[in-house]
Order: C-alpha cells, then structure tokens, then sequence
C-alpha cells in the first residue's frame, strides 16, 4: 500500500526506545489519525505509526489500520503502481481480498490469514486493489525499515500462511517471527515479531515475550487491558523493551489486536512518502528515478524500480518541500 498524502511528512527515525531498559516503564497511548487513501471519497485509514511521539517499534515504521468498510461490488481500495525503496510491506487482512502485483512478477491475492510480504529492498513499484468478489475490506498495513545491510538487496515477494498458537484464553495467528511456540516463515532481516490475538469477551493471557524486545498492541475491536491499561479500539499501545511478560486482559466484548515488536533498530532513517532512505539526498534521488521512469525514461524496465503490468497510470510523486529534509523529534 502506498502512502497517498499529497503533503507527506519527512521523518529522521532514530527508535525512541534505542538502549532503553524500560523494565516497567509506563506503557505509552498512541492515537490514530484518519487518512484518506487516494482521495476525499476513498476509504480511510487509521495511522497510529510514524508520529511525533513514536516513529519506530523495533523496525516497524508504519502502521494503517482500515475498516471494516462495506465495499460489495466497488474497487474501494485502488492503489495504482507507486514505488517503494528501504522497507518491507506486510499484508493483513482480517475481511476481504485483495489483487497485488508487483514488479518482481508476483500477482497474489491477499486474503484473512495469509501473510503477503514485499521486499522493496533497493527499489520497487507494486499495485493493490480490493477485488470486486470483497463484500466488507478490513485489516492493516505495515511497513518494516530495513537495517543498512539488507536495504540495497535486490526485491522479493514471498506469500505464508500464519502459524496458529494457543495460550491461556486467547488464539495467536504469528505471522512474523515466533511467539507461544508458533514460528513464521517469513523472511526479514531484524529481530521481530507479528501476530494476530483473539480473546474472548472476559478472557486473558499471558504472553512470554522477549525482553530485548519493544512492543506495540494496535488495538482492533474490544477495548483490552495491557499491562493494567486500557486501549481503546484503533490505538497503539507501546511497551518498552524490559519487559519478559505482556498480560492482556478483555472486557465485556471479544478482543482482536496486531501485537508487533522487535529489538531496537539502532539506525537513523528518513522516511518521506513511499521512500525509506538514510538522507535528504538519498530521497531526492529515490524521488527524480520514479518520475524519470513513469516519465518514459524506463521503458524496458531495467531501472531502481522495474516494470508491472498494471493498465493504470502510476501515481506521480508529490512535490518535495521547498526545505531540505531535516531531523524530527
């Protein structure tokens, strides 16, 4: 999925929680705010990640939350070709499909369950659109930063099926990393973890986790306890790399949340629109090959971001400011 801001924010990450302890250390709120997708009648997403607060967990760096949005017979989700650079894309859906193709030739359709993972390494352009066979389209996108040893790797796309686990009341579907004994197969390159959590209505567990690890519980339905601390539906809950333990508790409704983590990244990156880089200078560069290439300047292919058969125009890029990209935060 792309980043449709037409104004993006340019953001210097640098992992708040880098060298941090956090043994209980208070669990921090984070709340969403809306972005339309591809324009003022499009679907909304929840953004709870980057923010000012909070800009990575482990190297998570971006999370939208969307729906449950009824789409029966629409292409409510239409993401045309758009480039990527220094990240991974993860998929997941709760309700829906969705109709990936990317330049490394994969054509997939996501669905509930399944993990979709794109590698942009040094650069790629994909589409996604919901398909047309998708009553309701619900689920999350998240993008991982990758660390400066795999970011120039050339791209990939791979498709898993969840691992399942069970724990005291609650379901785990792992789709990254392991967790209560499930371990995914999907390939990334920094310690993480990623996993869908059901919990019925007045349910608990207690999930061991590793304690080198940040956490982050994006809320979905329900309104759980963390740790003793109420999370809304659609916020980010962040727990501080300290702790081997995570309990969460549901209320009066079942719980369904996307626990993510990961070991401090320990890396600065600068994140501006679909472009993940180390500097102001990469970004310029990121930004000038994608409208060369969309421009004609790439026909055949052979450049950062390849080819797609997709018949929809991509999306230009957005104007960069008219300031050099600077430090955030």
């Amino acid at each position: 999925m792309s980043n449709l801001e037409t104004q993006p924010e340019e953001r210097v990450c640098a992992g708040e929680g880098d060298g941090a302890t956090g043994a209980r250390s208070p669990l921090e709120i984070l709340e969403p705010r809306d972005v339309p997708l591809g324009g003022p009648r499009a679907m909304q997403v929840r953004r709870t990640l980057p923010q000012r607060r909070r800009s990575l967990i482990g190297a998570w760096c971006f999370v939208d939350h969307y729906g449950p949005e009824p789409i029966a017979g629409t292409r409510t989700m239409d993401v045309p070709p758009h480039p990527h650079t220094g990240l991974q894309t993860v998929s997941w859906l709760f309700e829906g499909e969705i109709e990936h193709r990317d330049a490394t030739g994969a054509h997939a359709l996501v669905r509930p369950g399944e993990l979709d993972l794109m590698t942009a390494g040094r650069g790629i352009q994909h589409s996604e659109y919901s398909t047309t066979a998708t009553g309701t389209l619900h689920g999350a996108q998240l993008w991982i930063a990758l660390p400066e040893g795999a970011r120039g790797m050339p791209p990939a796309f791979e498709q898993v099926v969840s691992r399942r686990a069970e724990l005291g009341d609650a379901v785990l579907r792992v789709f990254v990393g392991s967790l209560a004994g499930a371990v995914s197969p999907a390939v990334v390159h920094t310690p993480l973890v990623a996993a869908q959590l059901d919990l019925p209505a007045g349910g608990s567990v207690t999930l061991p986790v590793d304690e080198t690890f940040e956490h982050g519980l994006l809320v979905d339905a329900g309104a759980p306890r963390l740790e003793g601390v109420e999370v809304a539906a659609d916020h980010l809950a962040y727990a501080a790399p300290g702790r081997t333990s995570l309990r969460i508790e549901a209320g009066a409704e079942p719980v369904r949340a996307i626990l993510i983590g990961g070991e401090p990244l320990g890396e600065r990156i600068v994140m501006w629109w679909n472009f993940v880089g180390r500097s102001h200078e990469e970004i310029v560069a990121f930004r000038r090959e994608w409208q060369a290439s969309i421009a004609g300047g790439d026909a055949d292919g052979a450049g950062r971001f390849g080819a797609i058969e997709d018949p929809t125009p991509p999306l230009p890029a957005p104007e960069l400011p008219n300031v050099r990209l600077a430090p955030r935060g």
